[in-house]
């Protein structure tokens, strides 16, 4: 029996949904550089049509789509037509990597169990949108990231993996930030 060459071998059609600049996407396309890498980058969607995420799925010549909120009538329809953008790409996992809104029912029912996030702070601690802010006021002196199964609930999907890093006295939220995107990645 032959084993199939890395070219011919299946790999795991991903999705990636990204609001901002794309650094843990940035990572992903290098990583899958790697003939073995299990994985495969097939198409960026977003929710802001500025997002370098986007620039960057285009360079690597990444399929693309844009499914902006304020061009649906309710976050209902805007939850059915991110579904929809996200399942023409027929993904095997879906990672939201810096994607900015929480996503409803339809998703995740949709794309129960291959759905992951990536968020920066040790979950549960410091869930939401402000998690590098919240942990610098609280004075924590380790942060870091979480990836973790998309649930219905606000960053409450069971814990994949975490990894850490110490919160130096002089942080702010653009040091802090960088540090966690580094083990991020």
């Amino acid at each position: 029996m032959t084993t199939p060459s890395p070219a011919t071998r299946r790999s795991g059609r991903v999705v990636v949904l990204a609001s901002g600049a794309g650094s843990t996407l940035a990572a992903m396309l290098v990583a899958q550089e790697d003939p073995t890498y299990p994985a495969r980058v097939v198409a960026v969607v977003s929710d802001r049509p500025s997002a370098p995420a986007l620039d960057r799925a285009r360079a690597a010549g990444l399929a693309t789509a844009v499914v902006v909120p304020r061009d649906f009538p309710d976050r209902l329809a805007w939850d059915a037509a991110v579904v929809e953008a996200v399942d023409v790409f027929s993904p095997d996992l879906v990672v939201l990597a810096g994607f900015m809104r929480v996503l409803g029912d339809p998703f995740v029912e949709r794309f129960a169990g291959r759905a992951l996030n990536t968020h920066p702070s040790l979950l549960p601690a410091f869930p939401g949108a402000h998690a590098v802010r919240d942990a610098l006021a609280y004075g924590v002196r380790l942060s870091g990231c979480t990836v973790h199964l998309v649930d219905a609930g606000l960053d409450s999907g069971p814990v994949l993996a975490q990894a850490s890093v110490p919160v130096h006295d002089d942080d702010d939220e653009d040091t802090l930030r960088a540090r966690i995107q580094q083990v991020e990645r």
